[in-house]
Order: C-alpha cells, then sequence, then structure tokens
C-alpha cells in the first residue's frame, strides 16, 4: 500500500491542513483496509472510547466535546436538534380584529415564529385530521394564548410633545402583551410555570391612537421539519478539535510573527535562557485560518491538523428548553430512530 505503517496512525485519525488542501478527509478506518490494525466495529471498544465532555453550560448556550464517533452521527446528531425535536409553537390565529397597517398574513406569520416558553414534553400532537375551528384542542396538545390591545392618546402629554412614546398609551404592541388562556385543567397543572412568550421585547406591530389588535391564537407541539418556528436552537454546529504541532523550535522575531499568525491564546513566548521561544499552550481555540503558510519561513515549521473523531459542538437555544435538556431529547431522537431500524431488520420482509 501506498502508506508506510508509520503514517498510518495520522491518515486514519488526523485531517492535514496544508497549503493547497486538505488531506485525509474520507473515513478510511474500515475493517481490511490497513494490515495490522483490527478496525471491526466492537462495542466494547466504542464504549470505552466513547466520551462527551461539557467545557462550558450556560442558560441558553452550550459548549461540550463529542469523542469518539463518526463524522456521520455527529452530523446526524446536529440535524436532529434542529429539525426533530419537538416544541411548542402558534400554528393557528385567529383574528377578530386588525386595524394596525400589518397586514393578517404578515401579523399571523410574526407571531408564529414568536418562541413560546412551555415543555413539549408535557403535550401530545395534535392529531392530523383535525381542522382549523376554534372550538378544537384540548388541554392536552394545545395552549390558547390572546393578543388583545388599542392603542389611545396620552391624556397626559404636553402640547408641544413630539414623542410618540409620550403621545400615545400602548403605540408598540411586544410579545410582553401576549397573554395566556388555559384550557381545561391547565391552570392547575403549569401553576408553577406560566406558559408565556421566551422574550418580552419581541416588537410585533405599532399602532396609532383608534388601531387595535383583537387575537387568538392557538399552539401545537410540531418539530423544526415541518416548520422553522418549531426549531428548538438558534444554531447548532459543531468542528473538529485542532491540533497544532511546532515540528522545530521557533525563536526570537519568528516566534513573534507564528504567535500572531494563530488566534489569541493559541501560541505563547516563553524565556528560554534569556531567548523568546514559541509554543503551542491552547490550540482548541485556533480558526484553523492557515495564516502561518503565507510564511516561507513559518510554513515548514508547523503541522496543522485536526483530529476525525474529536467534535466540539455549540448549541444555542432560543430559550424554550434549556440546551443540556436539548441534547438529552436529542440523544432519546436518535435511540428511537435507532429502535426503529432495528425493529425493520427483525420483522418479515414484505413480499
Amino acid at each position: 500500500m501506498a502508506a508506510t505503517m508509520s503514517n498510518v496512525e495520522e491518515i486514519r485519525t488526523r485531517a492535514l491542513l496544508g497549503e493547497f488542501g486538505v488531506k485525509n478527509v474520507h473515513s478510511s478506518d474500515f475493517p481490511g483496509n490497513y494490515p495490522g490494525y483490527d478496525d471491526t466495529w466492537n462495542m466494547q471498544t466504542f464504549q470505552k472510547n466513547f466520551r462527551i465532555d461539557i467545557v462550558n453550560l450556560e442558560e441558553n448556550s452550550m459548549e461540550f466535546d463529542m469523542v469518539g464517533i463518526d463524522a456521520a452521527i455527529a452530523n446526524a446528531f446536529r440535524r436532529i436538534l434542529l429539525a426533530e425535536v419537538p416544541t411548542m409553537a402558534i400554528e393557528k390565529v385567529f383574528i377578530y380584529n386588525n386595524t394596525s397597517i400589518v397586514q393578517d398574513e404578515v401579523l399571523a406569520h410574526r407571531l408564529g415564529l414568536v418562541p413560546i416558553k412551555a415543555d413539549p414534553r408535557l403535550f401530545e400532537y395534535r392529531d392530523a385530521g383535525e381542522e382549523s375551528a376554534e372550538e378544537q384542542g384540548s388541554e392536552i396538545d394545545t395552549i390558547q394564548l390572546q393578543l388583545k390591545i388599542k392603542c389611545s392618546r396620552n391624556p397626559r402629554a404636553t402640547k408641544d410633545s413630539s414623542d410618540p412614546r409620550e403621545l400615545y398609551l400602548n403605540h408598540m404592541v411586544y410579545s410582553s402583551d401576549i397573554t395566556w388562556v388555559p384550557i381545561g385543567n391547565q391552570a392547575d397543572v403549569f401553576a408553577d410555570s406560566v406558559i408565556r412568550p421566551v422574550h418580552d421585547d419581541i416588537l410585533i406591530a405599532q399602532l396609532r391612537p383608534g388601531q387595535e389588535l383583537d387575537i387568538i391564537m392557538h399552539c401545537v407541539k410540531g418539530i423544526g421539519q415541518d416548520h422553522a418556528k418549531f426549531s428548538p436552537v438558534a444554531t447548532a454546529s459543531y468542528r473538529l478539535l485542532p491540533e497544532i504541532t511546532l515540528l522545530e523550535p521557533v525563536e526570537g522575531e519568528k516566534a513573534e510573527r507564528l504567535k500572531r499568525c494563530f488566534s489569541r491564546g493559541v501560541i505563547d513566548i516563553e524565556d528560554v535562557n534569556g531567548t523568546n521561544v514559541a509554543k503551542v499552550v491552547n490550540s482548541r481555540v485556533d480558526t484553523c485560518s492557515r495564516e502561518v503558510i503565507r510564511h516561507d519561513d513559518l510554513k515548514n515549521v508547523v503541522k496543522l491538523a485536526r483530529l476525525r473523531d474529536h467534535f466540539i459542538f455549540t448549541v444555542e437555544s432560543t430559550g424554550i428548553l434549556p440546551p443540556d435538556v436539548l441534547v438529552t431529547e436529542a440523544i432519546k431522537v436518535l435511540m428511537t430512530k435507532c429502535q426503529r431500524f432495528l425493529s425493520e431488520l427483525d420483522s418479515p420482509s414484505v413480499e
């Protein structure tokens, strides 16, 4: 085979960033491809190598490492986060009165994109055969919201004022004006967690004296695959862990230039016997811009690579559910898909 045994491990585990392209981008660790390597899939080996490390967890964002899997599985997990974790969103908008300048269709679309703070795990999917009549929908599959507001002049406004905020009352309609109307026993079930929009400062429309809105909205359970409004994440992405290796000592002015070629915090300068020497301190934060390749005297002293099975995930929630809950739910969806696939394999084939 073309590759020597000395660099087979690098081919199997690293994607190399070169001057004219990226090498080793395709999976090659399949059984029988490399003599001396047993790449047959094994559950015990997978369990030993696979791990998830939480790096940062905040209220609406999360960064974690998923190590020991193939890119196909990582991408499937990302797509599930985007399109297959269910949420509650406004689906039906019943407009009884709209005298604003915003058309009914535009207003309904804007309302549909307002994220609603409601745990979808406590609701069922609504039957696809149900019609859009307002009377339909129950406490187990529907959330009812109301937006009723009217703009009027402020009697206390000064005579010479030209500021709409002082001249008018209720002239800015925000998501905070949307109120929850409990159905059935929802008031008791959700007594500790009032259903409301995630953010109170989303501008829906602007009104002028005499204009008003009278709207009833129905929220149902759905997934982002059907409509983007059901997607629980603002973004879900991953990147491979960068690996930067210095092939020889870099000193003096070259060390300073090398430091400037990378993102801040990747390369540091340390004093060794009175000489400035470059060292790699945190390759994780590098963006792999390959700026160092532009310098003829530096491009051959650095090797740029990415670990093929080390994925750095970034998940930013819309606020409907915490990001750690979204990751857990995405794993459950993936497990359900695997179980369904295994069930199909076990079932007798249909002639």
